[in-house]
C-alpha cells in the first residue's frame, strides 16, 4: 500500500469522525501482577480528553475488572473456575471504575459506568434504552465507560471478549471510528513475537482478505487474541465503522492516531453507505434465533442483486423461531451472508421451502406473503462479491 494513500485514508477518517469508541485491553491497563497502572490510565485519560476537544463524542470500553480483581485478591494466574472469575470481576469492577474516575478528574470529566450483557443487545427496547442513555451522557459531557457484566453473564466470561462488545457498542452509537488498544501494534504478516521477519499491515480494505493472518494467541490476563480482534473488526467495519488496531502501551498512541501517524493498522469500513441505526441492530448486534440455508441462486440474489429471500431458494431450516424473529441466512457452505426479520415461523418455512409463489398461495391463500425475508428487513453481513 502506497504510504501517501495510507496517510490520506487516515486523515480522511479522522476529519469525518464525530463519534469514537476506544477499547482498552487488560494487558494495556494491568502490570504483570494484575495491578492497574494508574500512570498509564492517567495518560490514556488525557488523550481521550484531547480526542473530545473538537466536539467529538468519545466512550471507553474498558477491560480489566477480572485482572484488577486478581491483583486485589493476590492471585498470580487467571482462574479457570467460573464462580472464581465472577468473584474476581465483582472485586475488580468498583476498583477499576474508581481508578478511571481519578484518571479523568484532572480534566474535569465525569465518568459513567455502564455494565452490559449480550442479552441487552438482543432486546430491541433495551437496545434503544441503552442508546438513549448514552446520548444523554454525551449531552452532559460525561465519558461513558462500558464493560461486560461479568458477575452475572456466564457465557460472556467463557466465550465473550470486550473486542466484540466494543464493536457492538460502535454499531449502537453509530461510531465513525473504533480504536482497539491491545498489546500489539496492529496486524502483522506473522506473529512478531516469534518471527523477526513479520511486517505490519498498515491498511486493510476488507477484513475477509486477511483472516489467515490471525494468530490464536491470548494474554495471561485477558481473553482476546488476534482472532477475536479480527472478528470484532469485521463486525464494526461491516456496519460502517473504521477500525484502528494499535499498541495501547505506546506513548501517546491515541494522540498519534488522531493526527494520522503511521502506526497500527487501519481497517476501512466496508459499507458504501451508512446503515440506519435499526439495520445496524438487525445485522450486527441482535443474535439470530435460527437460520435458513440457501442455494447458490438465492445467495446471489440476496447478496449481489439486493433481492428478497423467496421460499424457492431455501434448502433447509435450523432452530425453532416464530414470525418476526431475527434469523441468519446461510450459503451452501454454512457461512452467514445476511440477517433479516422472517415473515414466517420455522415450521412454516420448512413446509414452504422450495415452493414457488403460486404454490404458496394455494396453501396460505391469495394474500399470502411470498417473501420469507423482505429485502427492506434484510442486511447483508458478508462483504464483497
Amino acid at each position: 500500500m502506497d504510504a501517501a494513500v495510507d496517510e490520506g485514508k487516515r486523515r480522511q477518517t479522522w476529519d469525518s469522525a464525530r463519534t469514537v469508541v476506544v477499547k482498552v485491553g487488560t494487558q494495556v491497563l494491568a502490570d504483570e501482577a494484575g495491578q492497574l497502572s494508574r500512570e498509564r490510565m492517567a495518560a490514556l485519560a488525557g488523550q481521550v480528553d484531547r480526542l473530545r476537544q473538537p466536539g467529538r463524542r468519545v466512550l471507553l470500553v474498558s477491560s480489566g475488572a477480572i485482572g484488577a480483581g486478581m491483583g486485589r485478591l493476590g492471585l498470580a494466574t487467571r482462574p479457570t473456575e467460573l464462580r472464581t472469575l465472577q468473584a474476581c470481576a465483582a472485586v475488580g469492577q468498583p476498583f477499576l471504575m474508581t481508578a478511571w474516575e481519578e484518571a479523568f478528574s484532572p480534566f474535569g470529566c465525569h465518568t459513567a459506568q455502564i455494565l452490559l450483557t449480550a442479552a441487552d443487545f438482543d432486546h430491541r427496547v433495551r437496545y434503544l434504552n441503552m442508546r438513549n442513555t448514552l446520548s444523554s451522557l454525551f449531552e452532559m459531557g460525561c465519558v461513558p465507560i462500558i464493560n461486560e457484566n461479568d458477575t452475572v453473564s456466564a457465557a460472556e466470561i467463557r466465550f465473550g471478549d470486550n473486542d466484540t462488545l466494543a464493536a457492538m457498542v460502535a454499531a449502537l452509537v453509530q461510531a465513525d471510528a473504533l480504536i482497539l488498544l491491545s498489546g500489539v501494534n496492529g496486524l502483522f504478516t506473522a506473529d512478531p513475537r516469534h518471527d523477526p521477519t513479520a511486517k505490519r499491515v498498515p491498511l486493510v480494505r476488507r477484513v475477509d482478505d486477511v483472516r489467515e493472518l490471525a494468530q490464536s494467541t491470548r494474554s495471561r490476563l485477558g481473553t482476546g487474541g488476534m482472532r477475536s480482534k479480527l472478528r470484532a473488526t469485521r463486525l464494526a467495519a461491516a456496519s460502517g465503522t473504521a477500525v484502528f488496531l494499535a499498541d495501547g502501551g505506546e506513548a501517546g498512541v491515541i494522540d498519534r492516531l488522531a493526527v494520522g501517524d503511521d502506526i497500527g493498522t487501519l481497517f476501512l469500513p466496508e459499507q458504501d453507505q451508512r446503515l440506519p441505526a435499526w439495520k445496524r441492530w438487525l445485522g450486527f448486534t441482535a443474535q439470530p434465533s435460527g437460520s435458513v440455508h440457501m442455494d447458490s441462486g438465492a445467495v446471489d440474489a440476496v447478496r449481489l442483486r439486493g433481492c428478497s429471500l423467496l421460499p424457492i431458494g431455501i434448502t433447509g431450516v435450523t432452530g425453532e423461531f416464530g414470525k418476526g424473529a431475527v434469523i441468519s441466512l446461510l450459503d451452501p457452505t454454512g457461512a452467514e451472508i445476511a440477517r433479516g426479520l422472517c415473515e414466517y415461523s420455522s415450521i412454516d418455512i420448512d413446509k414452504l421451502r422450495g415452493l414457488r409463489t403460486e404454490q404458496i398461495r394455494r396453501i396460505h391463500g391469495p394474500l399470502a406473503t411470498e417473501e420469507i425475508v423482505h429485502r427492506d428487513n434484510l442486511v447483508v453481513t458478508m462483504s464483497g462479491a
